[in-house]
């Protein structure tokens, strides 16, 4: 056989063994969620196994903070001085290293209060450790177990730091390449001002599934943010109990008052009707 021969047969065995494992590749379900403004500190439940990935920038974000004057400060924050006085004082003792409570334990909203991750068996826990991350405007982005401290401090906040006009401009890019949509498939349960930080740096054929939970009202989809909240925790517990990968299960997902509706969803979201 001659040489060239035994070069286009090689060429061949690699093109086919490189087919079959672009065929047989498998891909990890991340979630997405938003965080709550309400924040606890817990350091007796569980403890922390991680530290945010982006800590250096939260510590920017934070010296900018305490740099704010006070009537900066509830400016941003937009809430009344009831509020805003013991945050501003808070704010002038926050250490980003002590004292950490693992982000969704931090974090007592409703979407969290409804996903009641302190009820989770050891799996469950391993499995929001490992799927789920939790979008942040001063952390950028944290998984379950990431030990953070109370904040207050949303996505859409007109903060200007580093020449950047928000935070949007801020974190640019980085917490969608956190999310490493090469290996991952993206489920979106954050609401629209946090998925925003993700959706805008999206390539051809990068899957960003969201999930809609709502009312068929008039032929149109309508969503009640308290309603929405509460099925996102449900759902995330769903996830981790049955060790959720695939969309297919996700469909399956068993709730009294919500069911999968085919025919309005698609590939890129899937829609849970109310029932009731």
């Amino acid at each position: 056989m001659s040489q060239l021969n035994i070069i286009v047969r090689l060429s061949a065995i690699h093109d086919k063994m490189t087919s079959n494992t672009s065929i047989q590749r498998r891909y990890t379900m991340k979630i997405i969620i938003a965080p709550a403004k309400k924040m606890i500190v817990d350091t007796d439940s569980f403890s922390t196994q991680s530290e945010p990935v982006f800590l250096n920038q939260t510590d920017q974000i934070l010296n900018k903070l305490q740099s704010l004057t006070y009537t900066r400060a509830k400016e941003l924050w937009q809430c009344s001085d009831k509020i805003a006085r013991p945050n501003y004082e808070w704010l002038k003792k926050i250490d980003l290293r002590k004292n950490l409570t693992p982000a969704v334990l931090a974090y007592s909203g409703i979407q969290y209060q409804y996903m009641a991750p302190d009820l989770f068996t050891a799996p469950a826990l391993d499995y929001i450790q490992q799927n789920l991350r939790i979008l942040s405007g001063f952390y950028g982005i944290l998984k379950a177990f990431d030990g953070i401290v109370p904040y207050r401090l949303e996505m859409q906040s007109s903060l200007s730091i580093n020449n950047t006009v928000n935070l949007y401009q801020f974190w640019h890019d980085q917490i969608y390449n956190d999310l490493d949509f090469d290996n991952n498939i993206v489920v979106n349960l954050a609401s629209q001002e946090y998925s925003k930080s993700v959706s805008p740096f999206l390539k051809p054929g990068e899957q960003l599934i969201d999930v809609v939970f709502g009312s068929l009202v008039d032929g149109k989809v309508k969503v009640k943010a308290t309603l929405a909240k509460m099925a996102r925790g449900e759902m995330i517990r769903y996830m981790a109990e049955h060790q959720v990968k695939v969309l297919s299960e996700l469909k399956k997902f068993d709730h009294p008052d919500y069911k999968f509706s085919s025919s309005l969803s698609n590939d890129q979201k899937l829609v849970f009707l109310y029932q009731k």
